[in-house]
């Protein structure tokens, strides 16, 4: 047998290229691969523009007299410099996974994430806390309804028995005790 072919039960696909060079775009990539990959480097790119601009308006100072918005400027700098290299220098390598159904999961999270702290502010914490962690367990997770209001009221209580009883925080909330 030829040291080209593979073994019955080898994937043919799991042989180094040959003198080590880098893979380069072939024709097996998926045509959505290099779209993906740029879309990936962009979203970082936005918000690390987003938190340099914000980082900006809360005033940076001078070096010897540092603002608020310095070290957040400076991160968000960094993270469009980084996304911007990695926009430019995405090659597709073929083992890019397709966006599907279930790609919505990060999405919704992070939606989610965002009316949080919203509601957070709102209503306080014990309702917005209850409702994320029942969001993620059951409709993200997909766990039984018992094991998700156990964990979604035990973990409520756990969090402000910690931070508005044990250590004071002054964080909005709704219960009095």
């Amino acid at each position: 047998m030829s040291p080209e072919r593979a073994e019955p039960g080898e994937d043919a696909g799991d042989a180094e290229p040959s003198g080590g060079a880098e893979p380069s775009e072939t024709a097996g990539t998926p045509a959505y691969a290099r779209v993906q990959n740029v879309v990936a480097a962009l979203v970082p790119l936005v918000i690390g523009l987003v938190a340099a601009v914000m980082s900006w308006r809360l005033g940076v100072g001078s070096p010897a007299a540092p603002g608020p918005g310095l070290w957040p400027l400076l991160v968000g700098v960094a993270m469009v410099v980084a996304a911007a290299l990695l926009a430019i220098r995405s090659r597709p390598r073929g083992d890019e996974e397709p966006f599907t159904r279930d790609s919505w999961t990060v999405a919704v999270a992070v939606a989610s994430l965002l009316g949080y702290a919203f509601l957070f502010e709102l209503v306080g914490f014990e309702v917005p806390t209850a409702a994320l962690l029942v969001l993620w367990l059951k409709g993200l997770g997909r766990e039984s309804w018992r094991l998700t209001v156990a964990v979604a009221a035990t973990a409520t209580a756990a969090l402000y028995l910690l931070f508005i009883t044990g250590l004071g925080v002054s964080l909005p909330h709704l219960i009095q005790l």
